[in-house]
C-alpha cells in the first residue's frame, strides 16, 4: 500500500494486480509505503478503514481517496495459479504442483477452498464499508495507460515502472463447465470489473 499524503491519495495492494512495480518504483515518491506484514501491505479497505483511516483522520486528513486496480477475474485466478506453481511451496498445501487450471479453480469456487485455491476475492478486497470508507478510483489491470495517466495527473511525471513479480508463463486451458462455474459463484467480481470503464487510449 502506497500512501501519498500531501495528495490525500492511497494506492490499495490488491493481490496479482501489478501493484508490487508500482510501489517499487513510485515508493520514494510516497509518503508512506506499508510492505510488511501481508495483511497490512495487502489491507482490504475493511482493514483500511479499521487500521489506517483513524489514523490519518486523527493527523488531518478526512478524505483521503483510495485507488484500486482490478484484474479480470480469469486472467487473476490465472496469476494466482501460476504463482503457486513455484518451487518455494513444492510439497506445501498452498502449491499449486499438479493441479490442472480446471481443478483449481473449481477448488476456488468451493465454499471452503483448500489452501492452495484460497485466494480471496477481488470484490471482497474493496467492499464498501457501512461508514462510507469506499474506493474512489477503480482501474482495470488490463488499462495501464489509464491507471498511469491518472496518477501522473496527480503526482507528476512518473518513473519508468517496469514489470515485477511476474509470475511462469503456464498454460491456462479452462473447460467451457469450469469457466460457468465461476462465472456464476464469482459473478460480484465478473461484474466489478465490468463495469471499470477504459479510461486509456
Amino acid at each position: 500500500m502506497l500512501v501519498f499524503w500531501n495528495e490525500r491519495l492511497v494506492l490499495l495492494s490488491v493481490p496479482k494486480t501489478g501493484t508490487h512495480a508500482f510501489a517499487e518504483a513510485l515508493g520514494p515518491r510516497a509518503s508512506m509505503v506499508v510492505s510488511d506484514p501481508p495483511e497490512l501491505k495487502h489491507a482490504p479497505v475493511y482493514r483500511y478503514n479499521r487500521f489506517f483511516r483513524p489514523m490519518f483522520e486523527k493527523m488531518g486528513a478526512e478524505s483521503m481517496e483510495l485507488v484500486a486496480v482490478i484484474r479480470e477475474p480469469l486472467s487473476w485466478l490465472g496469476s494466482w495459479y501460476r504463482y503457486r506453481q513455484r518451487p518455494a511451496l513444492d510439497g506445501r498445501p498452498a502449491s499449486t504442483k499438479g493441479q490442472s487450471f480446471d481443478s483449481f479453480v473449481t477448488a476456488c469456487c468451493a465454499p471452503n477452498p483448500p489452501a492452495f485455491a484460497n485466494v480471496g476475492s477481488q470484490a471482497k478486497f474493496v467492499e464498501a464499508r457501512p461508514n462510507g470508507t469506499a474506493v474512489s478510483h477503480f482501474f482495470r489491470y488490463e488499462d495501464q495507460a489509464g491507471l498511469r495517466a491518472f496518477l501522473a495527473e496527480r503526482l507528476g511525471k512518473l518513473p519508468e515502472i517496469p514489470s515485477a513479480n511476474v509470475s511462469p508463463s503456464l498454460p491456462l486451458d479452462l473447460s467451457a463447465d469450469v469457466e460457468a462455474l465461476v462465472r456464476r459463484e464469482r459473478a460480484d467480481e465478473f461484474a466489478l470489473w465490468s463495469a471499470i470503464p477504459v479510461r486509456g487510449g
